[in-house]
């Protein structure tokens, strides 16, 4: 007869919840699911605000709607697994741009992550260095080498592609630098086929042929009332135990089980359980290592993120703005402000004929901390001038504003951020594993995918035993 097994969760934000939908899935009915999170609130940086009686996300708006070989994402897939299939909604078809020397500029077509495939497309936006592109008759990375994505555009395209639209797509991701992230982290197609083609525009079309989305089909995805329905939804779908407020301060091998301390130092309290599943940040995660698996928390302690904060402004109904879904800013426009959404554009189900317009911006990159040292109506002050700028319009007075602050909200993943991750997970001891946004990728599909294979990975640990 079978004993019925614990397995604790330690982290609620969506990579947590994944692997405790999956669990639920693949292992027996009466296994216990404990999820621990020592915040208030489950979901992490999936958190749905509101504006000015409108519905506006405070962190990630939406997800991409579909995988690399062209079926729908793990996030699309995960929405449809835990009920909320039909609630799926998919932003307006509309342009974004870049903005350039006081002027905004629609970003090329056909670009990878800002990397283009056909320079003939950049029309004025960049100018590159197409003499540098030439075949030197080897590929351009060696099987496993990596690099730093903006050493490989600059080297082949010049500065001005990597400066104009390499640095502000990717800054729009993760809030870093193309010089400083990893091209295998950040681009895993074209660091792929960078192995066989030798040329970078050989690469990129390479990589884009490796994409099997169907043209004209949404890019992006959305929950129609908001991601923290579908915190909701998973927590509801995993039937675990949920636990808030109460951190795990350490975790102990105990024979064949963990011993987990948790709560305050001078009234800590206990579990046992039978695996562990980690999907919490870097510095966490490596604190809770330090003990059972050394190695590995060194590994994932090197991880470095960014600070960023979000300003989201009501502006009257009617207020004009240009006929696009958003922008990108490029860091040599020094501005604050490094994106914005013109939300209820991009999201038309939101707004009604007489909703406020409204707008978020993203604010601050990595290595600009000390400039989000600011009050909020400093930030937003900044951030409303900076946006009339930008779009080269006046903007009105907002009816209704707040700022969103993400601090260490976002991983910078330096080269060689991929073997760090193997050496992470092979050092692990078993009955341990470990998920999220440290790990493999910043996007709710990949913290989705990284969460179901922790959990298929203690799943398989405690059908072995």
């Amino acid at each position: 007869m079978s004993v019925r097994k614990r397995i604790a969760i330690i982290g609620g934000g969506i990579a947590g919840l994944a692997a405790a939908v999956r669990l639920r899935d693949v292992t027996p009915a009466d296994t216990e699911i404990i999820v621990y999170e020592q915040s208030g609130a489950l979901g992490g940086k999936l958190r749905t605000g509101e504006l000015a009686g409108v519905t506006v996300e405070r962190g990630a708006e939406s997800f991409l709607n579909g995988a690399p070989d062209g079926g729908e994402s793990a996030a699309v897939t995960f929405a449809r697994r835990v009920g909320l299939g039909d609630a799926l909604v998919h932003p307006a078809a509309q342009p974004a741009a870049l903005a350039i020397g006081g002027s905004l500029a629609r970003i090329p077509a056909g670009t990878l992550v800002g990397v283009p495939g056909d320079l003939s497309t950049l029309d004025g936006v960049a100018l590159p260095d197409a003499e540098s592109d030439a075949d030197a008759g080897r590929p351009l990375l060696a099987p496993g080498e990596d690099v730093a994505v903006g050493e490989l555009v600059r080297s082949r395209y010049g500065a001005q592609v990597v400066d104009r639209l390499v640095d502000p797509m990717l800054g729009g991701v993760y809030a870093g630098r193309a010089d400083r992230l990893s091209l295998r982290a950040t681009m895993p197609q074209l660091a792929r086929t960078a192995e066989t083609e030798h040329t970078l525009r050989g690469a990129v079309r390479a990589a884009q042929a490796l994409s099997r989305r169907v043209p004209g089909s949404p890019v992006f995805a959305a929950v129609d009332g908001g991601m923290t329905r579908l915190v909701g939804a998973a927590a509801t779908t995993a039937r675990a135990r949920i636990s808030l407020g109460l951190p795990v301060r350490e975790i102990v091998r105990a024979g064949t089980r963990w011993h987990l301390v948790l709560g305050p130092a001078p009234e800590p309290q206990t579990d046992d359980v039978d695996a562990v599943i980690l999907a919490v940040p870097a510095t966490p995660a490596s604190r809770l290592l330090t003990g059972v698996a050394p190695e590995a928390a060194k590994a994932i302690g090197e991880l470095e993120y960014a600070s960023v904060a979000l300003a989201g402004m009501a502006l009257p109904p009617g207020t004009a703005l240009p006929e696009l879904s958003g922008f990108l800013v490029p860091p040599g426009e020094g501005t604050l402000v490094k994106a914005a959404t013109f939300f209820t554009r991009k999201w038309p189900h939101l707004a009604g004929p007489d909703s406020p317009v409204i707008v978020r911006a993203s604010l601050g990159r990595a290595g600009e901390e000390e400039r989000l040292h600011l009050s909020d109506h400093a930030l937003l002050e900044i951030a409303h001038r900076e946006l009339g700028e930008l779009a080269g319009t006046a903007l009105p007075e907002p009816v209704a504003s707040w700022i969103q602050r993400w601090g260490g909200g976002l991983p910078q993943y330096a080269p060689g951020h991929p073997d760090r991750v193997r050496a992470v997970r092979d050092g692990l001891p078993p009955g341990l594993a470990v998920a999220g946004a440290a790990l493999d990728g910043v996007g709710i599909p990949v913290c989705v995918a990284s969460g179901e294979r922790a959990a298929d990975d203690v799943s398989s640990y405690l059908e072995a035993l």
